[in-house]
């Protein structure tokens, strides 16, 4: 296939299409229509520096050689990360099937209830296993949710103590997360050994990992009873397979759980995406971020899925809304609910029971060949205690195709997971120099901590034993909703295209659906140079001398882009910097990503046309200049206009000390055209779910 083919194929409109739409609004070219829509001042007549396009199947072919350069090792590093079958019925009828990846926000339940039905089996898994009573629609990632938790205790504790607790042995990014989170908010994060320290007089919140990084599984009960003695809520960062075998947080009085469904059937895929989770106990309901299925009823009376209290949104609160999140991981929960469903809780505790033989099979071949095993109870994770020698015991299994965690100098953290087999741990026993273990291993769980309540009791977690069972449910589901694979759904830029199925394609394959975080550098040459050619190729589109992809959604685009001018005034000695402006007619997310950089919001007014009003901009850069930090402004505007006075604003803006924040969820109208790094604007975050072939998912994945 030619280049022009794979253009014509994916782009709808034909040269006779796009000859009667300028007719229509009386133009004779593109680029006469884009002079009289863009204003000259910001206009860009240059070419792209990219290059040249490639053909459907010259881009198979280059991503096939990208891919050839990451190298698929049997991953035990761990650390919330691990290696699972994701059923091929599920893979190939939700994450191949555009049914389910191309379907817009479920915003619309009338078209939208196979989809909800879906979440709400999601949510049913999460509150089960977690034995708490409300959870959301899914997170973006344990990160983001841990981080949210904390927000969520501040919220709702009556401390008064400005103290966030966090246990040593809780993920390090999840620690790394809750750090920066924390910061802006005049959140003072105690990370402690709480094996070792007693808790603070004083704290809001209290964050505890059960497994712990370490593999470490303990009773939190006592901990959890002091965290509420002292006014203070207990957040607990669970393993759902874990919890199939382990007493629910729930059950010890936890008041919220989070952490991520990844191992329930999601590729590590280097790190995402994948669905988080948040669940808490009643009456913190209304505190929860994110979206929320519930049952209602249909004008007939029949049962009908729909978002949930949604006036604690931030498309709705704004900048006094619980949270910036405005998204979920649709797809990837999808996935992680229908591995339960087709599972069921007897399939579910069959593969937890069998990681942890694993585990403890592990563990005992070690102690026999002479290796100290840190002597705590574990599920998956073992930790081998090996003075000196940790690098070189690493360095060896590495080179037997064997990936495990490098904790210290003394120690290697070796996890378990649904596809670790015989061999595996052969490789890792030759190691270690030991010869292994082939004797009867016993269950090493503390008979105190198993869990005894039921979980998946509803029916749908036990209809669909059989793959075919599992097709036509997945099937009927689809036919309930309304996707691009059926027609356009004209809503907004989010949902302006059909991906290419060569785009989509590469996602399944191992070299990048089966790479783990944290493995090696010279594993992952491959990913490295995708990543590093995608954020050149974005600087040159945008006109800014510099890209990254880390942030999941766009929400978080705009926090880590908020915290970035709040760095540039702090590092040159205008940390009071503190007030962001937000024209009236911003998207909500804007003003909450403001609050949680720890900025005051002010709003512009617009005009009667939906304009920013630069008379009331000057009032308002007049009464906070010196404290001006930002304006956020989406270009061109939520009402899709390209303002006249872009520059102008930004000039302002400038004059004052501020800095200019462009929201680049419209991209697609700028492209070729417009460069917000060469117009006036600092820093943007773009949505690469609209603008580029980031699949929508049915409101998730994004990328910012």
């Amino acid at each position: 296939m030619t280049v022009e083919q794979f253009a014509a194929r994916h782009i709808g409109p034909d040269g006779d299409d796009e000859r009667h739409m300028l007719d229509v609004v009386g133009y004779d070219s593109i680029d006469e229509l884009m002079d009289a829509a863009i204003p000259e001042v910001i206009r860009w007549h240059g070419a792209l520096d990219l290059p040249e396009p490639a053909s459907e199947h010259d881009a198979l072919a280059q991503l096939r050689a990208i891919a050839g350069r990451n190298t698929v090792a049997v991953s035990m590093i761990g650390l919330g990360y691990h290696g699972t079958h994701t059923p091929a019925v599920i893979r190939r009828n939700v994450l191949e099937n555009p049914a389910w990846y191309t379907a817009y926000t479920p915003y619309q339940p009338e078209i939208s209830q196979g989809r909800l039905e879906a979440l709400l089996n999601f949510q049913t898994m999460v509150t089960d296993l977690t034995g708490l009573a409300t959870a959301n629609a899914s997170m973006l990632d344990e990160g983001t949710a841990a981080a949210e938790a904390m927000t969520l205790a501040r919220r709702a504790s009556k401390s008064r103590s400005s103290v966030y607790v966090v246990d040593a042995d809780a993920l390090p990014q999840t620690i790394a997360v809750i750090t920066s989170r924390a910061q802006p908010l005049g959140i003072e994060v105690q990370v402690v050994d709480l094996d070792a320290q007693a808790l603070p007089g004083e704290f809001f919140g209290l964050h505890l990992q059960y497994p712990g990084a370490s593999g470490a599984v303990r009773d939190h009960a006592p901990l959890v009873a002091a965290a509420h003695a002292a006014g203070a809520l207990v957040t607990v960062a669970a393993d759902l397979l874990a919890l199939t075998l382990l007493r629910a947080p729930g059950e010890i009085g936890a008041d919220i759980a989070a952490g991520t469904t990844q191992r329930f059937g999601v590729p590590m895929g280097f790190g995402g995406p994948h669905a988080g989770y948040l669940a808490v106990r009643s009456g913190l309901e209304r505190m929860l971020p994110g979206r929320l299925v519930g049952v209602s009823r249909d004008a007939a009376g029949d049962p009908a899925y729909r978002l949930a209290l949604q006036t604690r949104e931030q498309h709705i609160r704004r900048e006094k809304a619980t949270s910036n999140i405005c998204t979920a991981q649709v797809l990837l929960a999808v996935m992680a609910g229908m591995y339960a469903v087709y599972h069921g809780p007897d399939g579910l505790r069959g593969i937890a029971a069998r990681t942890h033989s694993m585990a403890a099979r592990l563990a005992a071949g070690l102690r026999a060949g002479g290796v100290g095993v840190a002597d705590v109870a574990f599920f998956d994770t073992v930790t081998a205690v090996v003075p000196g020698r940790a690098a070189q015991v690493v360095a060896d299994a590495q080179r037997r195709g064997v990936n495990l965690r490098l904790v210290d100098a003394d120690r290697v953290g070796i996890s378990c997971d649904e596809t670790t087999t015989g061999a595996h741990l052969a490789m890792v026993w030759a190691a270690f120099g030991v010869p292994g273990f082939d004797g009867a291993v016993e269950a090493d769980l503390p008979a105190g901590l198993a869990r005894t309540s039921a979980f998946l009791t509803h029916p749908v977690f036990g209809a669909h034993r059989s793959e075919t069972a599992m097709l036509r449910y997945l099937r009927r589901l689809a036919d309930f909703d309304y996707a691009l694979d059926r027609g356009m759904i004209p809503l907004g830029s989010c949902t302006m295209k059909l991906n290419a199925t060569t785009e989509m394609e590469p996602v399944s394959w191992a070299e990048f659906a089966h790479i783990h975080p944290f493995a090696p550098p010279s594993q992952t040459a491959g990913y490295r140079e995708l990543i590093t050619q995608l954020e050149g190729w974005l600087a040159e589109v945008t006109g800014y001398d510099a890209v990254s992809v880390q942030p999941n959604a766009g929400s978080q685009g705009e926090l880590a882009g908020l915290l970035a001018i709040r760095a540039y005034h702090a590092d040159r000695g205008q940390g009071h910097r503190d007030v962001c402006l937000i024209p009236s007619s911003a998207h909500g997310t804007n003003a909450a990503s403001a609050v949680m950089a720890g900025m005051r919001v002010v709003v512009v007014g617009c005009d009667d046309d939906g304009n920013v009003d630069l008379v009331d901009l000057d009032a308002k850069i007049d009464k906070h200049r010196g404290v001006l930090a930002a304006i956020m402004v989406t270009y061109p505007s939520t009402h899709g206009v390209y303002e006249t006075g872009i520059a102008q604003l930004c000039a302002k803006v400038h004059d004052a000390g501020g800095q200019v924040y462009v929201d680049g969820a419209n991209l697609n109208a700028l492209v070729g055209f417009a460069k917000p790094g060469r117009f006036g604007a600092d820093v943007s975050h773009l949505n690469l779910h609209k603008t580029f072939c980031i699949p929508h998912g049915g409101g998730g994945p994004g990328v910012g």
